[in-house]
């Protein structure tokens, strides 16, 4: 994450959207699967073997699901051996937030005249 995401995700400067970014990060939480991991990693890192036992999937599918969750920024992984260990990044968390309340924080301008002309 870049200075300014940085800046912006701890409540700075209003948050300029990259349309992309968030459209990751928010395909992250359009899963149920990927909702449940995300519920399981708030109590603290976990080992995929322990993800794989929870939600029981194949392997290649939570891999599937990792990937987007770590794509996203909201996840991160950690090798250990022949495993990985995933935790919900604080960053990242903090960035999607901040997307969120910048998609729908109302911003009323005086200028704007609504599209019937009132």
């Amino acid at each position: 994450m870049d200075l300014d995401a940085k800046k912006t995700a701890m409540g700075g400067d209003k948050m300029d959207l990259d349309a992309k970014k968030t459209a990751i990060i928010f395909k992250a939480f359009c899963d149920e699967n990927r909702i449940k991991i995300l519920q399981l990693l708030k109590t603290g890192e976990k080992c995929a073997c322990m993800l794989l036992e929870e939600i029981n999937v194949t392997q290649p599918t939570l891999s599937h699901h990792m990937k987007i969750l770590c794509d996203s920024g909201v996840v991160k992984g950690r090798k250990e051996g022949k495993w990985t260990h995933y935790s919900i990044s604080p960053e990242g968390a903090a960035y999607a937030m901040n997307c969120l309340q910048a998609l729908t924080k109302i911003e009323i301008q005086d200028n704007e005249l609504s599209c019937c002309g009132k």
